[in-house]
């Protein structure tokens, strides 16, 4: 979510500290929580009794005045007498009940009605808005009608005289200098803050300006940018609704972890409780639980998506388990563990996560008469369900399992017992495998002629698109056509997986050529990343900058940025300036408002399709697709996306988009297109845009849409429809009808899923689509039969022609996939018995890293007399021996080692092949101690906040040494790092340099979650601070021993110990002499060397 809400207080505070002094009189007050207190306050504000006062509640309640909940010009006995009637009582605001806990005490400000004022700023797409009305307060009644609205284009500042002349006409002319300037200066604050809303009523004029009452909302994603400027900011729950500690648990995963993890607990006591993956699928699921009555027994809302891994689906799965078994129910409770059909979640590594926690709450779950409904698909869905289906059966809980196979709600249905449960129904194929390794079918690699049956319309499709722009009311520029069969794309990040997916995609189309020419990643020199093509292993090159990858590849038109939120704005803006740029897909979730805003509005200049923010994209089966758009493979052939069909579709979420495939290719000829255009507030597109794009495209019989609630977006279909814009049928559905049943707001999956106005609700618009002529379903359980409808009355109109079914071609596995499912092993290249890196812990010969410690040894001493010809403290000695031993191995895998074996193997001596693994130490292996030591007190001495020091180093596309593991992550933490921080903060004089790291590590790890302060890292922050602070050397001799080498000659006598080892365990296992296996080398020859 981008918009949250933030706290009257936390408002004002802001407004204080940020708007320039003399524009509005400082906000004073005092906050009172249940704790608080109020005796003693009068010692810490000695106003409260010198003046009249104010106190209000401060918990997001709208129109307090209104409903009595504001005393005001009273003495600081009448507040006391005041707060004892009301604080800690329910109080009833609407149809929502809550208690009252927080309150404000301000000073009381005498005025007359006639200086009231209402000012309220808020953004939309393409402007922000201020609205103004010269008399303010509880009286106020409709501002909509009443209010001056004045329009500012987003990156158009606040023009004065437009203030003046638009807005400021009927305040006193005595008085417009005074408003107009702190209206400027609010604007400004909005604007830099990264406010959303902004709404004072009443502002007070007298000779200054005051704040009385104030609400606001922060875009919650500008985090990163705004953390100074905010601090400590809290975000409350709405009104009614309680903050749950289990929330906040399940919030802090989330913000460790690049996944998406939400939980909102409705009702502690219901019996229903869920938990789906996917932000779409998650309020489908809820729209169905309401829609079949169970409004009042649905214990939560959540999701998990993006890929979390087993031990975060575990953390989640655990969480919600423990709150379902807390009280019992009489009639049972029951578990939804639903979602769509996955784009690249490895399906059974979450449920690996969910079965963990279901084990550990087994006698609890029968305890409880808790019976699960399980519905999924994805990647690697079919070993998912598999254990799912076993787990079921071990732990005596009834767990009925559906795949694809069923409708993605079907489960709904069953678990309140408004249908039945399906006994025999037809099973996928038991593996991925079965399904894509067919037999007897040429691959696009080995015969690029094979027949695809296409209309004429189709292979004209196949041509260079002409640019032909079409302006929609909503904004959002789409051209004719988006892709087509010979769409070159550059991909931004180093993504493999999604490159290699989409290759395969082309494979399986018959593409003649791939659809990826390059990739662009920053942090890396130039080079070339290995690829298959069908069954040939392709290069595909790797730029560093941008203007390379398009100068060199003119025909790419389209983008696909799989850049961070922090990067994806400054990436997306530089491709805005290559002209050969069309279209650009932005995956990211979280970009600032603000920024995408300022992306929208570059790209309409520029005539640039966007797909995105927070998305996976699009596909247009036989042609294009982007990303990781469509699935795995089997997704993508059982969809039938290989080849065209009528129907083309638009929703706003990505997950959902792939159940639009599998619902769409079940009910009609399939797919023709489909766009998910993102669930943020501003997508780069629009519905209206996609949906007349597929009005003028002859190849489309029918369309289809998925809207949600929030916005206005779907009204405009609603108007072209009604117009005679749109003529051919709609089917359209809007998610989020169960938002009106909650009694407080809920804030759905998706930023932009949250209604403003009764407009903007689900509801609302499916009444006002069914109206204008749109084919309407009842509920999204019955989409897919709307759907059949309409596409077999198309069939009998002779609008569609059933074409000839074309088998695809057999798609060949990648081998570390086939090793996933288990089809395949392969023998090891080494035997190693001395040391183990797998798993949580670091082993030498068997034993714990934390168990050698236990051992008093004496080498640091040792070292101390010859490294620096003085004694040191025992806690010194004592954290060289601990470097040393940390540093002594990590596996036979890395390339020190490596080499080590290979010459002993070669029967080279002990003193050769310790130096052959002696020589790969540098940057990449091990000599990072050196550079992470100098980088940190650069930035620690020169007073950089953790912030800056990493915003500088990305602008300077530069890696913070000392920073990032390739397994190690927040969520499975080093266990040498931690002992290391914990021996140095315990033993240290001082650690200053070690908690400046730690905080770049919590900047870091907000980005990603494997961005942890490493064992390098960590152990040259904690040196530099020991050399500094143990009271042995000056400040001087402490930075010329970091500067000579001293940390890295640390790396390299630690990791002589193991080299050592090594080559006297191969000698002990006499192993013979070590050739590589061919099969494991990529020969590569020109192919016109072969052809000669």
């Amino acid at each position: 979510m981008s918009a949250k809400a933030i706290s009257e207080m936390t408002g004002k505070e802001l407004l204080t500290k940020f708007l320039p002094q003399g524009v509005a009189a400082p906000s004073r007050f005092v906050n009172v929580n249940l704790e608080t207190d109020l005796e003693t306050l009068p010692q810490q504000h000695p106003w409260l009794l010198k003046e009249k006062l104010v106190v209000k509640p401060d918990q997001l309640i709208k129109r307090r005045g209104k409903l009595g909940l504001i005393k005001v010009n009273v003495d600081f006995e009448g507040v006391k007498q005041w707060l004892s009637e009301k604080r800690g009582h329910q109080c009833q605001v609407g149809k929502t009940t809550g208690t009252l806990k927080n309150f404000l005490i301000e000073p009381f400000l005498p005025h007359q009605q006639d200086e009231e004022y209402y000012v309220a700023i808020f953004s939309s797409r393409r402007c922000d808005t201020i609205l103004f009305h010269h008399e303010g307060g509880v009286e106020i009644g409709d501002v909509d009608s009443k209010a001056v609205k004045l329009d500012i284009a987003v990156d158009k500042g606040l023009e004065y005289d437009d203030l003046m002349s638009k807005l400021l006409t009927n305040v006193p002319a005595g008085k417009q200098k005074l408003v107009a300037d702190f209206v400027v200066a609010l604007y400004k604050s909005y604007v830099d803050l990264y406010f959303t809303y902004l709404e004072i009523n009443p502002l007070v004029v007298t000779d200054q300006v005051y704040i009385l009452d104030l609400a606001a909302k922060l875009d919650a994603t500008a985090e990163y940018i705004c953390k100074i400027q905010w601090g400590d900011i809290s975000f409350p729950p709405p009104f009614g609704r309680d903050a749950y500690t289990e929330e906040a648990y399940i919030a802090d995963l989330d913000a460790k972890s690049g996944a998406s993890l939400k939980l909102t607990l409705l009702n502690k006591s219901g019996r229903i409780w869920t938990m789906v993956a996917g932000g779409g699928a998650s309020v489908i699921y809820s729209d169905t639980i309401c829609d079949l009555g169970g409004a009042k027994e649905l214990a939560n809302y959540g999701e998990y998506s993006g890929a979390p891994s087993e031990t975060q689906t575990y953390e989640y799965a655990k969480t919600i388990l423990d709150l379902m078994t807390r009280e019992k129910h009489p009639d049972g409770k029951v578990l939804i563990i639903g979602g769509g059909i996955a784009n690249f979640t490895n399906v059974a590594a979450t449920f690996k996560g969910i079965v963990t926690a279901l084990k550990e709450y087994q006698v609890k779950l029968v305890d409880h008469s808790v019976s699960v409904f399980v519905r999924r698909g994805g990647p690697n869905f079919q070993e998912g369900l598999r254990v799912m289906r076993e787990v079921g059966s071990t732990l005596g809980i009834p767990i009925h399992v559906f795949g694809p196979e069923t409708h993605m709600t079907a489960i709904v249905a069953m678990a309140l017992n408004k249908r039945e449960i399906p006994q025999n129904l037809p099973q996928a194929s038991a593996t991925t495998a079965e399904f894509l390794l067919a037999q007897g079918e040429p691959t696009a690699a080995e015969e690029t002629t094979a027949p695809v049956t296409e209309t004429k319309s189709e292979k004209q499709d196949e041509s260079a698109p002409v640019i032909n722009g079409v302006t929609v009311a909503g904004g959002g520029r789409v051209e004719r056509p988006l892709f087509h069969a010979n769409t070159k794309a550059v991909i931004w990040g180093l993504q493999n997986r999604a490159v290699q997916g989409m290759l395969d995609f082309d494979n399986v189309c018959l593409r003649s050529t791939p659809s990826v020419s390059a990739m662009i990643y920053p942090f890396s020199g130039d080079h070339k990343q290995k690829f298959y093509w069908g069954h040939r292993e392709i290069l595909i090159p790797v730029y560093k900058t941008m203007a390379d990858a398009f100068n060199k590849h003119p025909d790419v038109d389209v983008m696909i940025n799989f850049a961070s939120l922090r990067s994806a704005y400054d990436s997306t803006m530089e491709a805005l300036s290559f002209s050969q740029i069309r279209t650009i897909a932005i995956i990211a979730e979280g970009i600032p408002e603000n920024m995408t805003r300022r992306m929208i509005k570059t790209a309409d200049e520029k005539g640039v399709n966007v797909i995105g923010p927070a998305t996976v994209g699009g596909i247009k089966p036989a042609c294009f697709k982007i990303g990781n758009t469509g699935g795995m493979m089997d997704n993508i052939l059982s969809s039938k996306l290989y080849r065209c069909g009528s129907v083309a579709y638009v929703s706003r979420s990505g997950g959902m988009s792939n159940e639009l495939n599998n619902i769409i290719s079940r009910t009609t000829d399939g797919v023709y297109e489909g766009v998910a255009i993102g669930g943020d507030r501003y997508p780069g597109s629009t519905f209206i845009g996609h949906m007349l794009r597929y009005e003028d495209d002859p190849n489309i019989k029918m369309l289809v849409l998925l809207g949600e609630v929030g916005g206005v977006e779907e009204y405009e279909i609603c108007e072209a429809i009604k117009s005679g814009r749109i003529v051919k049928p709609v089917v359209a559905w809007c998610i989020g009808t169960c938002a009106a049943m909650f009694d407080s707001e809920v804030q759905f999956g998706h930023a932009g899923a949250c209604a403003n106005a009764d407009s903007e609700t689900a509801s609302a618009k499916n009444k006002s689509l069914e109206a204008a002529g749109a084919h309407v379903p009842t509920n999204f359980d019955t989409l897919g039969e709307k759907i059949n409808q309409v596409y077999k009355k198309l069939l009998d109109d002779g609008k569609i022609v059933p074409k000839e079914e074309v088998p695809p071609p057999a798609v060949p596995m990648d081998y570390n996939w086939a090793r996933e499912l288990g089809l395949i092993r392969k023998p090891a290249s080494f035997v190693s018995s001395i040391s183990d890196d797998r798993g949580q812990e670091l082993r030498y010969a068997g034993i714990p890293i934390s168990d050698i410690f236990k051992d008093d040894l004496g080498l640091g001493d040792v070292l101390a007399l010859l490294w620096f010809q003085r004694k040191l403290p025992h806690y010194a000695c004592k954290f060289i021996e601990m470097c040393l031993i940390i540093t002594a191995d990590h596996g036979p895998a890395v390339s020190g080692a490596h080499n080590t074996i290979v010459c002993a193997r070669a029967g080279k001596d002990l003193v050769s092949s310790l130096t052959s693994g002696l020589l790969t130490i540098g940057d990449r292996f091990g000599g990072a101690l050196d550079a992470a030591a100098k980088q940190f007190s650069d930035a620690y001495d020169k007073d950089l906040h953790p912030m800056e020091f990493v915003n500088q180093m990305r602008a300077k596309h530069q890696l913070i040494m000392g920073i990032g593991h390739r397994i190690k992550s927040l969520n499975n933490p080093d266990k040498r790092v931690e002992i290391l921080k914990e021996y140095a903060k315990a033993n240290f004089p001082e650690c200053p340099l070690l908690d400046y790291a730690c905080k770049v590590e919590r900047v870091t790890t907000a980005k990603k979650p494997n961005l942890i302060l490493n064992v390098d890292g960590c152990i040259g922050v904690a040196f530099v601070d020991l050399l500094r602070h143990c009271g042995c050397f000056t400040l001087e001799e402490a930075t010329e021993y970091v500067e000579i080498g001293t940390l890295n000659g640390l790396f390299v006598l630690g990791r002589s110990l193991g080299f050592i080892g090594h080559y006297l365990d191969q000698k002990k296992l006499k192993q013979g002499l070590y050739r590589h296996p061919w099969d494991d080398i990529s020969y590569i020859v020109p192919e016109q060397m072969m052809d000669k």
